[in-house]
């Protein structure tokens, strides 16, 4: 790994990219509203949001700027010539050039820095990369497909940096095999598996499977650059320890534990994952994406099917992109490992918990969290700034679509929350952005719209995914002391994000009653 020095100019433009960045009363029939139980005004100035979102800009640039160095460089999949071509053959496995390649049996070791073309089939084989000289081994795979029952496919038991570029057209296979001995010290346990900085890059398709272990793997920092990439694993799919990075390409995950990872706990520079484009689909047994350290994303598109928790780090800076989870239990969860939060794992929310200091910032882009759990979790502070949030939350009481251990503090952006009411946590008194909360009682049953409205003008509509008891929506179009009617049974606009769209019809819509912003009446205040 290189030495922890200040961040390069891909994380430079990561961190510049995250720099930038209420009314209640509880509805206790189809007619009425009754008054709140408790109060929490807020006052909102322009020159208190500018301030606000400066610091944000400010605070997010810096969590992202002590992260260690990318390796990766913009033309690392580039190259004029190949040093040699190796065509793979169960039996059988040539090569155009002896320098740097050595072929025994259906192993094949590169041991030099240069450009290697592959192409052809290894049905049991695998390709090592053992190159102690300095600079880069570029592998060109070109309709290239390794399979190795004993052991991962590519093995990069050492190098100065590795570059895998899927070559423009082809499809590419790797596979490791099932129930192999990794028990050893920095043991091969992947079917990709480095330990030097790897880059992935390329127009082309890879195929990995992880059956014993992971699917790719890199013991220093990883970076995906381009490609089509599908990943199948046994435990995770694609981990870097030091950090993980994608700038592009399209990734399919299907993992038995965490989706994406980097799990360096060392110290608060390393351990990070950041998303800076391209397409990511993950369905996990585990965590979609884990980070021990910190987890941006300022563009691309997070699609995570399936998780335990959506998104986990000990902190979490959302700048762009669109991001859309479903998970059993938190969407999005930050803890440092400290305090009383209850750390890393989830498990029943509820704010009023010790301050881990971990940080939650949200500046950009749009979330869409549909969550058994905890929808928003920070066992720190929460900090919205910009982008648009849509939180289908918990049913039960023991969980909120909304909980922090530190306060939520909105100064931007539109947030709409929904979900029980026994755990329900409201934006702070230091919010600058109008905001309301809403207890339904009897909660309202899933795949009814509900509407904000103000002189006959319809602010938002949401349609609810499962049965909701508390609703909070925080939006620049709310004044801090304002009055709204709350409808049942409108439409959506046709410009949606998830199941809400800033205005909406409320024809055939019949009216629950009035609240009044800045009002908190959820179970924690």
């Amino acid at each position: 790994m290189q030495p922890p020095t200040k961040i390069t100019s891909a994380v430079i433009a990561v961190a510049a990219a995250f720099g930038l960045a209420a009314c209640s009363t509880t509805v206790t029939d189809s007619s009425a509203a009754t008054s709140a139980t408790s109060t929490s005004s807020t006052t909102s100035t322009s020159s208190g949001g500018a301030a606000t979102a400066a610091n944000a800009a400010a605070s997010s640039s810096k969590l992202l700027a002590d992260n260690v160095t990318s390796h990766a460089e913009a033309d690392d999949a580039a190259y004029d010539s190949v040093d040699a071509t190796i065509a793979l053959k169960d039996g059988a496995s040539t090569t155009s050039s002896d320098a740097g390649v050595a072929i025994s049996g259906d192993t094949i070791t590169i041991s030099a820095p240069g450009t290697y073309q592959l192409s052809g089939t290894l049905s049991n084989g695998s390709v090592v990369v053992a190159s102690d000289a300095e600079g880069k081994v570029r592998l060109v795979l070109d309709n290239a497909s390794i399979t190795n029952s004993a052991g991962a496919a590519i093995a990069i038991t050492a190098a100065d940096e590795v570059v895998v570029v899927l070559a423009d057209g082809t499809t590419n296979a790797l596979a490791d095999g099932t129930a192999y001995d990794t028990s050893a010290e920095d043991a091969p346990d992947a079917a990709l598996f480095s330990m030097a900085d790897l880059t992935i890059a390329g127009s082309g398709a890879l195929t990995v499977t992880g059956n014993t272990n992971d699917g790719i793997a890199s013991k220093d920092g990883l970076v995906i650059q381009a490609g089509d990439v599908t990943v199948t694993a046994a435990d995770d799919g694609i981990r870097g320890k030091d950090y993980l990075i994608v700038e592009g390409g399209t990734l399919n995950i299907t993992a038995a534990d965490d989706g994406l990872k980097s799990d360096n706990e060392a110290d608060d520079t390393v351990g990070y994952v950041l998303l800076t484009g391209g397409s990511v689909t993950v369905s996990a047994g585990d965590d979609g994406i884990h980070a021990e350290g910190d987890l941006g994303i300022s563009g691309g598109t997070l699609t995570v099917t399936k998780s335990n928790e959506g998104i986990e780090g000990a902190n979490i800076v959302l700048a762009g992109g669109a991001t859309t989870i479903t998970a059993s239990d938190d969407g999005v969860n930050t803890s440092s490992g400290s305090g009383g939060g209850g750390g890393m794992g989830g498990g029943p929310g509820g704010g009023g918990m010790q301050d881990d200091g971990s940080l939650l910032q949200i500046s950009g882009g749009t979330l869409v969290v549909d969550a058994g759990g905890d929808g928003l979790d920070s066992n720190g502070s929460t900090e919205i700034s910009g982008g648009t949030i849509v939180v289908s939350g918990p049913t039960s009481n023991g969980n909120g679509s909304l909980d922090s251990n530190g306060g939520i503090t909105v100064t931007g952006g539109t947030v709409v929350a929904a979900g029980s009411a026994g755990m329900a946590e409201s934006p702070n008194s230091a919010s600058t952005t109008g905001w309301l909360q809403v207890n339904f009682n009897p909660a309202v049953a899933a795949g009814e719209t509900l509407s904000i409205v103000s002189d006959g003008k319809v602010l938002a509509s949401f349609t609810t995914t499962k049965e909701v008891a508390n609703l909070v929506f925080a939006s620049p179009d709310l004044s801090s002391t304002g009055s709204y009617d709350i409808y049942l049974g409108g439409t959506l606009a046709s410009d949606k994000v998830g199941t809400f769209s800033a205005g909406g019809s409320i024809d055939g819509a019949a009216s629950l009653g009035t609240v009044t912003a800045g009002q908190a009446t959820g179970g924690m205040r």
